[in-house]
């Protein structure tokens, strides 16, 4: 690579961040970049010839990191752009939000601290934008054939993208007001700017990618007129029905899913219509259920509105602090993680079992039933199973709780069920290829596999897309394709 001696030279090294107490002032990002300078020539130096590069194994689209890396170093800024934007649609998001599987790969990592790849990643496409490589792919000519994607998530955008590019004509229907799912109304604002994904949306829609919104397919327009109207339909609407917690008191006021609050927040930081009745945290003792990314951004957002108190507790062990031997180099390994959220101020505890949510008389909640656990060793074949500690049982004040304990599958009413698509055991759709049981309707994304991370969802797109070229056009080179159509 560009300096072989770079990884014995340079620790690694993350932008600063505004403090706790400035960043919950707003909601907008916090990271300093800006600050990080020639920094970041450094961090890429560090990068290893080392062979066999495992970091492209652990990416789940399969980004070529060593090579924008040493273009990186060489201040090869369009270079390191073209070999980022080969292989991921959507750097801007991944840099930002991805839990980053390829730097648990990092062979670096199995002695030292890893490449710091997601903050070269963001750094790659914010100089992209900045100087002007990041440009529309538009399609030098088209092939007559339509695709309506429903759903505008990020399965749904990358294939988009990558259809569009290959010459076909793509319309995209989102049910809300804005296009982009889960990353506009799911991820807050702190972590992704509406900005950014506006950004990338414009280069679409200039690229010739349609979008409707308002469009709600299943409800306000019937699925089967869009198999009327288009050669495919490829469904992207995302894992939607949360995880309930059927415990006594649930159905209190202030007792409310994870997203109805998160999808909330982030309409009030952008001035939109809230539609919903609000959820404010303010001066309120907030205990959030569930101890992954979507419980965290509970804990950020609360934090942002002023809470009285925050809680959060999740039922599985506490993870350890280092990777365990169960888990060697290089898998990701479940270890414990500390999130920008948990530093700004949280309480949590492992080991928890939610028995009852307590009434105030006046039909909110005031209060929750909880108890330590303590798991068993499963014998052969057994689930894992807990016991609940004897005299552990508490109630901790709670005026607003959150559940964030993950999504089940796709709703099965509305679209699936107009277009009588077959469901699996867990009520993803089935699928072989990406075809569902229906000719000329594929599925990509967590309507597809269940939830999931975003940079899954950005390649369940994109390999989508070359499933439908290939039915469309009888095979599909679709990268290969597309550069040979797009205008330059």
């Amino acid at each position: 690579m560009g300096k072989p001696t770079g990884f014995l030279e340079f620790g690694r090294e993350l932008p600063s961040k505004l403090d706790p107490s400035v960043r919950i002032q707003d909601n907008k990002e916090f990271v300093l970049n800006d600050e990080f300078g020639e920094k970041i020539q450094e961090q890429s130096s560090r990068c290893m010839d080392c062979g066999v590069p495992f970091c492209h194994n652990a990416c789940p689209i399969g980004n070529i990191i060593p090579e924008f890396n040493d273009a990186v170093y060489r201040d090869s800024w369009e270079e390191a752009w073209n070999i980022l934007s080969s292989t991921n649609n959507f750097p801007e998001f991944t840099g930002r939000v991805c839990p980053a599987p390829c730097e648990s790969g990092c062979v670096l990592g199995i002695n030292q601290d890893p490449i710091t790849i997601c903050n070269i990643e963001k750094t790659i496409v914010e100089t992209a934008y900045r100087e002007g490589y990041a440009k529309p792919k538009i399609p030098r000519s088209r092939t007559g054939k339509t695709i309506a994607i429903i759903g505008s998530g990020p399965a749904g955008l990358s294939a988009a993208e990558q259809l569009n590019s290959a010459g076909h004509t793509v319309t995209v229907f989102e049910r809300d007001e804005k296009v982009g799912g889960l990353l506009r109304f799911g991820i807050p604002d702190f972590k992704l700017g509406m900005d950014i994904i506006d950004r990338k949306i414009d280069l679409m829609a200039q690229a010739g990618v349609k979008f409707e919104v308002n469009a709600h397919i299943g409800v306000a327009i019937n699925a089967q007129q869009l198999r009327q109207e288009f050669d495919v339909i490829l469904l992207t609407g995302g894992s939607t029905v949360p995880r309930n917690l059927p415990i006594p008191g649930r159905e209190l006021n202030g007792v409310h899913f994870a997203m109805e609050f998160l999808a909330q927040n982030n309409r009030r930081a952008n001035n939109m219509d809230l539609k919903t009745a609000e959820v404010h945290a303010q001066d309120k003792h907030v205990v959030v259920i569930g101890g992954g990314d979507t419980g965290s951004d509970c804990v950020g957002t609360s934090n942002r509105h002023g809470a009285a108190s925050i809680t959060q507790v999740e039922i599985m062990p506490l993870p350890p602090e280092q990777r365990p031997a169960n888990q060697p180099w290089p898998s990701y390994p479940m270890i414990m993680k500390t999130s920008t959220s948990h530093e700004e101020g949280c309480d949590r505890y492992w080991n928890i079992l939610t028995k009852e949510f307590i009434d105030d008389g006046k039909g909110n909640v005031k209060g929750l039933r909880i108890a330590d656990i303590a798991w068993q060793d499963a014998k052969t074949g057994e689930r894992p199973h807990f016991e609940e500690v004897a005299g552990t049982e508490r109630i901790i004040a709670c005026d607003l709780a959150f559940l964030a304990m993950g999504f089940l599958h796709p709703e099965p009413t509305g679209v699936l069920a107009q277009l009588n698509i077959k469901l699996d055991d867990l009520g993803n759709v089935a699928t072989q290829d990406f075809a569902t049981s229906q000719p000329g309707v594929f599925a990509a994304g967590d309507m597809r596999t269940g939830q999931s991370l975003v940079v899954r969802c950005i390649n369940e797109g994109r390999e989508s897309a070359r499933a439908i070229d290939s039915y469309l056009m009888g095979n599909s080179n679709l990268e290969a394709k597309a550069d040979s159509l797009m205008l330059s």
